[in-house]
């Protein structure tokens, strides 16, 4: 029932006017793609396979416009180890072994609502990323109070970065594009098919370059950097926000959709959109093991 009030409150906001409600759908249908890819993972399956089995997934669901194609990272590439270009967070012929850790990222666009998750887990055991998946949980908490707050996306960044440090991991979402851990999400036009660019789809594309021009001239930006251009506070929009912890060769992260609002009531300024997820449910049962 609170979900229901927030998602009432923030629907009649002025500057929010999505509906969350298409969101959380296609957010949902993302992890559960995520879920039903990896069941089905097994020795000597390939990145690229993985990536294509997420595709073809989601377009069998209907799905026909991406804010990003599927992503896959096997091994040591989950902590994005030695990237140094954007061709390295492509899909390769890189195996997945017993054991061996796993992340898959996918950004579909359906019915003209988008989301961006990112799903973590293992071929068997992995006690390193179980560790990294329980510590994750602090960030949400943080991040979520923080922007609450109404503290700058630059120093909710840099907190975020201080407490990877104090839990003894490296921040590997540093090595994404301008460094960023979340962005801006929105609608996207519905179409029957829609052409993408470098991997990204090109609608979506220009929505976020879109908000960048209008962002800069009213002093924000749809990406939450550690960089100037991040040095306000949080946008009333929806953002797809991915910490992301590396150890030793092994990485793990969520991603997920935060609702950011002008309300001046702290709960309904902003809200994580779903609590129903495969890491927050991980976390209540690991609580009631606990």
């Amino acid at each position: 029932m609170a979900g229901d009030t927030r998602q009432r409150t923030a629907l009649h906001s002025g500057r929010l006017s999505a509906d969350l409600s298409g969101f959380r759908e296609v957010q949902r249908l993302s992890y559960e793609c995520a879920e039903a890819v990896a069941a089905q993972l097994r020795p000597g399956v390939t990145e690229r396979e993985a990536a294509r089995m997420q595709r073809e997934w989601l377009r069998d669901r209907g799905v026909r416009d991406w804010f990003h194609l599927p992503f896959a990272w096997f091994g040591d590439r989950t902590a994005f180890a030695n990237f140094r270009i954007p061709l390295q967070f492509f899909p390769t012929n890189r195996r997945l072994e017993p054991g061996m850790p796993f992340i898959l990222d996918m950004a579909p666009v359906y019915k003209g609502f988008s989301a961006d998750i990112g799903y973590s887990g293992s071929l068997g055991l992995n006690p390193v990323q179980d560790r990294l998946m329980a510590d994750l949980r602090e960030h949400r908490e943080l991040i979520l109070e923080q922007v609450r707050e109404r503290r700058s996306l630059r120093e909710i960044y840099e907190d975020v970065e201080r407490l990877m440090n104090r839990q003894g991991y490296a921040n590997r979402h540093r090595a994404y594009p301008f460094g960023v851990i979340a962005h801006k999400i929105d609608r996207v036009k519905e179409r029957r098919w829609s052409p993408t660019a470098f991997g990204f789809g090109t609608q979506s594309l220009k929505g976020l370059a879109a908000d960048a021009l209008h962002g800069h001239r009213e002093g924000w930006s749809p990406l939450w950097s550690p960089y100037r251009f991040s040095d306000h506070p949080p946008q009333p929009g929806l953002w797809a926000v991915e910490p992301h912890l590396g150890f030793r060769g092994t990485g793990a992260k969520f991603e997920e959709i935060l609702v950011v609002t002008d309300s001046r009531d702290p709960e309904e300024s902003a809200f994580w959109l779903d609590d129903d997820l495969p890491h927050v449910r991980r976390w209540a049962e690991e609580e009631k093991a606990a």
